[in-house]
């Protein structure tokens, strides 16, 4: 694995990069290299100070505009003062952490000072010891806190990165159970800072190298992620066997699913086989698949794409497949005309609506029959005129043997009346002339008084008899009205006639015909009274 002190080393750093900046690189973008972007984040370790931080954006912009989202760098382990935090670097990763919410930044923590130094596995062992005893725990405080005042408190810590393998002093096969037990204590102590969200990043070399790396995990518990480094180099010819091979790629992801783990790349690159774009190309691919929640590229010779000119088909395979697709411009598509064929315009029928009328339904007029007010005319009654009885001179009759029988007076037969509408002048008496006979004594006869009679307030029905005189109004017949039947009318009483040479003298009144109909005919008889011994008769 490399070293830090090759991560560390500034002088080639300086040197590749200022070649690459100044040209640049034009390559060529085959579709077959790209990959879709999993929105996994995406970084590069390119120094671990403020040259680091200050080629991200480069970077970037020789990928097309693809974010750098993954700020990585390194605590140098040779003494427990670096391990503490106490580098002036720090401060201006933090300020590229703080400017944007969406990034990331990851940091190697070593967990021994002397971490480069080839310490014995003896001297390893008792280390491991005491670490877990707790003899370091001050420093990994002191961590926390410079973290949190620095205002990255949600940092990932990549705590003794490659344990399973014999580079480094904080090696986990010396005595794989303290080891664990120390990782526990570092974790819980970091963790007891306040203001801390700091995530703990389990990362083994690929492989088996010294040990089984699942031996040396502390518990998830204790462990955010579960990552791997992993270089173009053995156990393993090809990159299906980096797979498959005991403690590989598909191991990795099967462990970290199991413990339900989020994964990563904190290092990955080319070693050992030169300028691979199959490995870096397979690499990516694998990368895009299994969507970590980050990766890294370790990006300075002999393992870098951009800083180093020694891998220029790798380079061309990763700039191809990281790069953004950019749109093509935009080819208007000629509008050809469609023929516009006029539709027949076919006349709907206009079927007429029947007018359905509205039956009216006449309202029976039910006529308000008119009840005429009865009006009694006053009777005009004629003042009798009384004729001064003429004496005249009395002849003594002869006397003759016949005797003469006396006459009696012929009944004259009243003539019908025939209605006028004007009022009748009384009716003067025709005198008789007088008879030698004696004069039969006067009958006295009662007037007939009739009896008298309500007038109904009903419409007088016409008489066929005698026709009113008062005309009535017309009727507006109504939808079946029954013609009424004619009743006949009543013979009213006639007055009886005085006999001839009465002493009582009548005179008929006329009420009109009305009244007449209704009272009867009436007379006004006066009698005169002259003395029986008066021995004169008038008439």
């Amino acid at each position: 694995m490399p070293t830090p002190r090759r991560r560390l080393a500034s002088t080639c750093i300086g040197t590749v990069t200022a070649g690459l900046l100044a040209t640049g690189a034009a390559l060529a973008t085959p579709d077959e290299n790209r990959t879709e972007d999993s929105g996994t984040a995406m970084g590069a370790y390119l120094a671990y100070g403020p040259d680091g931080v200050a080629r991200i954006p480069h970077l970037s912009r020789w990928l097309g505009g693809k974010e750098i989202r993954v700020g990585h760098t390194y605590l140098p382990g040779d003494q427990w003062a670096g391990i503490e935090g106490r580098v002036s670097f720090l401060e201006d990763w933090a300020r590229w952490r703080l400017a944007d919410d969406d990034r990331m930044f990851v940091l190697n923590v070593p967990m021994q000072a002397r971490n480069e130094a080839r310490v014995p596995d003896q001297q390893v062992a008792r280390l491991i010891r005491a670490g877990a005893e707790g003899e370091y725990d001050v420093h990994f405080r002191r961590l926390a806190e410079r973290l949190v005042s620095l205002g990255v408190p949600d940092t990932v810590i990549v705590l003794g990165w490659e344990m399973n393998g014999v580079t480094y002093t904080h090696r986990c096969r010396p005595d794989p159970a303290n080891w664990k037990v120390y990782w526990r204590r570092i974790v819980t102590v970091m963790r007891a800072v306040p203001g801390q969200k700091f995530k703990f990043d389990f990362a083994p070399n690929r492989g088996t190298d010294a040990i089984g790396w699942t031996k040396c995990y502390p518990g998830d518990d204790y462990v955010d992620i579960i990552g791997m480094d992993s270089y173009d180099q053995g156990p393993g010819q090809t990159f299906d066997d980096q797979i498959s091979q005991p403690y590989g790629l598909q191991k990795h992801v099967d462990f970290a699913r199991a413990h339900r783990k989020a994964i990563s790349y904190p290092e990955w690159g080319l070693f050992r086989r030169g300028d691979n774009p199959e490995y870096v190309r397979r690499m990516l691919q694998w990368i895009a698949q299994h969507k970590p929640l980050y990766h890294t590229i370790t990006d300075y010779c002999p393992h870098g794409v951009w800083q180093c000119k020694q891998n220029p088909q790798s380079t061309r395979v990763f700039r191809d497949a990281l790069t953004p697709e950019v749109p093509g411009p935009v080819v208007p598509t000629p509008v050809v005309p469609t023929p516009v064929v006029p539709t027949p315009v076919v006349p709907t029928p206009v079927v007429p609506t029947p007018a359905v009328p509205t039956p009216a339904i006449p309202t029976p007029q039910v006529p308000t029959p008119a009840v005429p007010t009865p009006q009694v005319p006053t009777p005009a009654i004629p003042t009798p005129q009384v004729p001064t009885p003429a004496v005249p001179t009395p002849q003594v009759p002869e006397p003759s043997p016949v005797e003469t029988s006396p006459v009696a007076p012929t009944p004259v037969a009243p003539s019908p009346e025939v209605p006028t509408p004007v009022a009748p002048s009384p009716e003067v008496p025709t005198p008789v002339a007088p008879s030698s006979s004696p004069s039969p004594s006067p009958l006295e006869p009662s007037p007939a008084v009739p009896e008298p009679v309500t007038p109904s307030p009903d419409v007088p029905k016409p008489s066929p008899v005698t026709p009113s005189p008062v005309a009535t109004a017309p009727v507006t017949p109504g939808p079946v009205v029954p013609v009424p039947a004619p009743t006949p009318a009543k013979p009213l009483p006639q007055p009886q006639r005085p006999p001839l040479n009465s002493m009582q003298w009548c005179v008929p009144i006329n009420f009109g015909e009305w009244l007449s109909k209704l009272v009867g005919k009436q007379s006004v008889c006066i009698k005169l009274d002259l003395g029986d011994d008066s021995g004169f008769w008038p008439f």
